[in-house]
């Protein structure tokens, strides 16, 4: 069956009629209508009015390979036809889940071989924190059920991903939260460094985990969990040295260490991970987003021997688990996925050719910018602090939405780059070529003459 061709306005109508929208001002995007895209190749979207935009964040951090590659359809379809559904409960399996479950543990950095299927990244979350609670209690110890984050962080928008989280906005809604889990400061050299090196700010941000250890007892910690690189809180890439002494510090007091790969997983720093790109040695890792290119949602979580080798000589069983836990379609999709990206040389491409030529680019022709006072990122992630003042790092006050200012003029002129507060982000396909990095970068160039002429 077809869709019945409706024209902008209609489809505007029966979204504001019946869509609610994610992190959405209903009211006022009601009131705007919103944005309807109609179709997508490479890195390119189209929307309903023709308007052709050059997607600068995968959509949301996910289309690694890229739009309208027909051999993922494929596959899903395959699939389809031959096992649509079936769930991996009651002591049965299916080939694509079995399969998929090797394909990563692959890929995985070191220990990291047994994997837990879920379908969004949230709900990875959810079942690390469910699991390494249980595997503190399986051990003898019950008690080890604190799980130290950081302000700022993004773990995903369930109870336990928002709890997580650091995100204030997040926490404002929703109250009371899950228990049991604790925020450090994050490690933001350039907005929150002030006149530290950033060899010293690392330091600190480091240390102030084990002063936050010690303030709840050694005894009560279960983990501490970190993205590699913030990525919805602006793209924060930490010092250096900050994640080798969280390791430190974590080996020196037993703690479980948690790496959200849901964003830099699958290729995005020029590494199959962002552990492998920052040196971290993790306990357990999340990834969703990149594992299926965005095609279909699935998510999973990989565990090293420890937490493995406990939950098989445990004789119970750990209760939890999701309907579509290596949904065999999905489980396909990202089969074919991780294949295309091996035999596409995607991450040696990310990590040796186009990452690096993204991020010279970035700096070498946004960094003199009148509004950029920051560029950091690595491969193809990067994030952008837009100041008032560059010589001084002067931010713009609360009465000047920076941000969605710029971000506003991208979309309006064939770019999307996101917002968040007053740092710019991009994180691109990784197919993106050299000629489309340049592309990207003149709108840009151009979005952010525009958002100076706004507020000047």
């Amino acid at each position: 069956m077809s869709k019945t061709p409706l024209n902008t306005q209609q489809i505007q109508q029966l979204d504001a009629e019946h869509h609610l929208h994610p992190f959405t001002n209903t009211g006022a995007l009601n009131k705007k209508g919103a944005r309807v895209i109609e179709k997508a190749e490479g890195v390119y979207l189209w929307d309903s009015e023709g308007n052709k935009l050059l997607d600068g964040m995968a959509g949301l951090w996910c289309v690694n390979m890229g739009y309208g590659r027909k051999e993922l359809a494929d596959v899903a379809y395959q699939q389809m036809q031959e096992l649509p559904y079936y769930n991996t409960f009651f002591q049965t399996t299916h080939q694509t889940a079995a399969q998929l479950a090797k394909e990563i543990a692959s890929i995985t950095p070191h220990d990291l071989n047994r994997i837990f299927f879920a379908n969004s990244g949230s709900e990875a979350i959810d079942t690390i924190l469910r699991l390494v609670r249980h595997y503190w209690a399986i051990q003898g110890k019950p008690y080890r059920n604190i799980v130290i984050s950081r302000e700022n962080a993004y773990h995903g928008s369930t109870m336990a991903g928002a709890s997580l989280g650091g995100m204030g906005g997040m926490h404002a809604q929703g109250m009371p939260l899950v228990p049991g889990i604790e925020h450090i400061r994050q490690p933001y050299w350039y907005g929150e460094g002030g006149d530290l090196s950033e060899e010293a700010f690392g330091l600190a941000c480091a240390q102030a985990l084990e002063e936050r250890i010690l303030k709840v007892g050694p005894d009560n910690v279960a983990a501490f969990i970190g993205e590699p690189i913030q990525g919805a809180g602006g793209v924060i890439v930490p010092p250096a040295n900050y994640w080798s002494e969280i390791q430190k510090i974590c080996h020196k007091y037993d703690i479980l260490l948690i790496a959200d790969e849901v964003i830099c997983g699958f290729g995005r720093t020029g590494n199959w991970f962002g552990s492998d790109t920052l040196g971290i040695k993790p306990d357990i890792i999340s990834m969703a987003k990149g594992l299926s290119s965005g095609y279909l949602p699935i998510a999973a979580v990989a565990v090293g021997n420890r937490i493995s080798d406990a939950l098989t000589a445990h004789d119970d069983d750990f209760n939890h688990g999701y309907t579509y836990s290596g949904h065999p379609v999905s489980a396909a999709v990202a089969l074919e996925n991780i294949r295309l990206m091996k035999e596409e040389n995607i991450v040696e491409y990310v990590g040796k050719d186009i990452g690096p030529y993204f991020q010279n680019a970035l700096r070498e022709r946004l960094g003199a910018h009148p509004l950029v006072g920051n560029i950091v990122g690595t491969g193809l992630i990067a994030g952008i602090a837009l100041v008032k003042n560059k010589e001084t790092k002067e931010f713009f006050g609360d009465d000047i939405d920076i941000g969605t200012i710029c971000r506003d003029h991208c979309f309006e002129n064939g770019l999307i780059m996101r917002a968040t507060g007053s740092r710019m982000v991009l994180s691109p396909p990784l197919v993106i070529s050299r000629d489309e990095v340049d592309e990207l970068i003149d709108k840009a160039l151009l979005c952010f003459d525009l958002t100076l002429k706004s507020v000047s």
